[in-house]
């Protein structure tokens, strides 16, 4: 352990724009030492997510920024390998959001044990974590959809949108996905089991949107907006619901242009047609974790749910993966591999 650096990376300026690689600086420190109650986790994997964009900016939002020189934020499966922590003891396998690095302290605040079983650890930051729950939550609050309605998702092959899908036709509605090439739309429908699936990159994807949906649109979950909301909208239904948890092709704008031209009907649909649209943060609805974690453990030992894992290895990657991600590079959920399951490996 006396021989292990902390290699990790941190803010160096906010992007104007897209994110580039000179945005991050890496950086080697000597491991942190955990002090009365702390403990040392050597980190497995690191989650990459869109909403880490945000986190980049100063602009003015639902959580501080990182600050320039400080550690981007992240959560991570990792090991305790040292604690003074009476509830955590070395072995322990956790879920802990101590950012891009590959050791950090905790003092066990907001740290969940992780227990090995069928699935591998790293699910925990993905279709058993906040993106399933994302899914979970928003469809259960927000969505709501009855038996026989159209269930509509963007981004539907990353980690939210594909549990959206499946979790619609649980409920027994009709999911149509809308995702970035043949490629990952033959993925919806032959791996995930999604009624239609259509690509945002067809010059005709409004009229195949169009034509996926014979009986309008019910409920649209909506991760991306700009061009892909522009064919959704005017597919709305009356009563229809939008739960909003992202907005990723507005994450790199610098400026807001063609609302101006949609506000004035988007208000009048509002009206008019009785739509419910309503943002959320995956955390107001916290208390739906455990019912979370029993169903969607449940989906997946049975086969009704699956899941697709994008993993990156080292820990040098991330910046490189993480901008390819803003870019829907990946294909399922991006984690990054920044150490071996276990020590011995």
């Amino acid at each position: 352990m006396s021989t292990a650096v902390n290699r990790r990376w941190l803010l160096a300026s906010r992007p104007e724009g897209a994110p580039v690689v000179e945005n991050f600086r890496f950086d080697e420190a000597v491991l942190p030492v955990p002090g009365p109650g702390e403990m040392l986790l050597r980190v497995i994997y690191l989650s990459l997510d869109p909403y880490m964009r945000g986190r980049m900016s100063d602009a003015k939002s639902y959580a501080a920024p990182v600050p320039i020189g400080g550690l981007m934020e992240g959560e991570t499966v990792a090991e305790v390998m040292e604690s003074h922590n009476p509830d955590f003891v070395p072995g322990d396998i956790v879920l802990a959001r101590i950012g891009w690095q590959s050791y950090g302290l905790s003092d066990g605040s907001g740290v969940r044990k992780i227990a090995r079983g069928s699935v591998p650890i790293s699910t925990a930051l993905g279709v058993l974590g906040m993106p399933g729950l994302t899914a979970y939550a928003g469809l259960k609050n927000i969505g709501m959809p009855k038996a026989g309605e159209t269930v509509v998702v963007a981004a539907a092959s990353g980690p939210v949108g594909s549990a959206v899908g499946q979790i619609a036709r649980i409920r027994g509605a009709r999911a149509v996905g809308i995702a970035g090439g043949a490629e990952k739309c033959a993925y919806l429908i032959d791996e995930l089991g999604f009624d239609a699936a259509v690509d945002h990159r067809a010059p005709d994807f409004a009229e195949q949107l169009a034509r996926a949906c014979p009986d309008g649109i019910d409920v649209y979950f909506e991760n991306v907006s700009g061009k892909v909301f522009d064919a959704v909208f005017p597919l709305f239904n009356q009563f229809a619901r939008m739960p909003v948890c992202g907005t990723i092709a507005f994450y790199n704008a610098t400026g807001f242009p063609e609302m101006e031209t949609i506000v004035p009907a988007l208000m009048r649909a509002v009206l008019t047609k009785r739509l419910r649209i309503q943002g959320f943060i995956v955390y107001d609805f916290a208390s739906d974790y455990p019912d979370f974690a029993r169903d969607m453990a449940g989906w997946i030992a049975e086969g009704r749910v699956k899941y697709r894992e994008d993993v990156v290895d080292g820990i040098e990657k991330a910046p490189d993966a993480f901008i390819g991600l803003l870019k829907g590079k990946n294909f399922g959920k991006m984690v990054v591999r920044v150490g071996p399951d276990s020590i011995d490996e």
